[in-house]
């Protein structure tokens, strides 16, 4: 896939078409200061496709044949910061509250299943993270078990969650022990390296979604949502979307937990705030009539 055009740079109308293609099929909201970061970012892919300036890449993806490469365009507009129990009061409220709370509930039976999901989970750190306050609570609690879904925007991000190899020295956890009881220590070309143990992976299925498609992969409702750091990459009105959608999959009395940095600060009426950042859904809530929202 050969071309003539050389231009090195981004123009108006390329970065405008960009713009809105990212915003239509991942709503992440690209603002005139992400031109830069979009120019060096697109790079990999002129050079994996053969082209040689931006004019063409943007005139492959209006082809008919450029749907696989929408995907591929979110993949690398797609920012993905994070690391293992990440702003760490979130896994302590976890373990202190919601999971004591959800065992002593009057309506708990023998076999329930308390689910979290990681919306956003990126390379797998999240996920894995809440795996591990789950396995370690249900061990004093057999009668009960854990579950996390972990979802994401990016395939690359999820064949290396699926893989659930890390550099040893990224992996930084609370209490020392839980790295040889979750972790297996790589050998050879791996030696630097550790993967989640099997008995850990299986508490974590990992699903390819967009936050913003009609129907989710999964058709469970969870106890707990994790969506941090996600809602800054969005405009207001996507912000409120994403929060009713969310809602609508928490079950009665369930936590919705978002970044340190999105604190709603008008939070919906079927929203209590707990603390800062963790919001719980009422039990009757008038989801669908939400008013608008405001978020730091």
């Amino acid at each position: 896939m050969a071309t003539t055009n050389s231009n090195p740079w981004l123009s108006p109308a390329e970065y405008e078409f960009l713009r809105q293609l990212v915003y239509k099929h991942s709503r992440i909201d690209l603002g005139a200061d992400k031109k830069e970061m979009v120019c060096q970012r697109l790079q990999r892919r002129l050079k994996a496709l053969g082209l040689a300036g931006f004019k063409a890449y943007c005139d492959f993806l209006k082809s008919p044949e450029a749907q696989e490469e929408w995907s591929e365009l979110i993949d690398v507009i797609s920012t993905n910061v994070t690391s293992f129990f990440r702003e760490e009061p979130h896994f302590e409220f976890l373990a202190r509250t919601a999971l004591p709370q959800w065992v002593c509930a009057q309506n708990r039976r023998p076999g329930d299943v308390f689910r979290v999901w990681s919306a956003g989970c990126s390379s797998g750190e999240e996920a894995y993270s809440v795996a591990i306050m789950l396995a370690d609570f249900f061990a004093g609690q057999p009668k009960y078990r854990g579950q996390v879904i972990g979802s994401d925007i990016s395939m690359q991000m999820l064949l290396r969650a699926r893989q659930g190899i890390y550099q040893i020295e990224q992996v930084k956890l609370p209490e020392v022990e839980w790295l040889k009881r979750y972790f297996l220590k790589g050998v050879g070309a791996y030696q630097d390296c550790c993967r989640v143990k099997d008995d850990l992976k299986k508490l974590v299925a990992f699903h390819h979604a967009n936050l913003f498609e009609p129907e989710f992969p999964f058709a469970e409702s969870v106890d707990v949502i994790f969506c941090r750091n996600v809602m800054i990459y969005f405009d207001q009105e996507t912000q409120e979307d994403l929060v009713q959608r969310l809602s609508r999959k928490l079950t009665p009395g369930g936590y919705l937990l978002v970044g340190h940095s999105e604190s709603l600060l008008c939070a919906p009426d079927f929203l209590t705030t707990v603390c800062p950042s963790v919001y719980r859904l009422q039990a009757h809530s008038g989801r669908e009539a939400a008013p608008r929202l405001a978020y730091a």
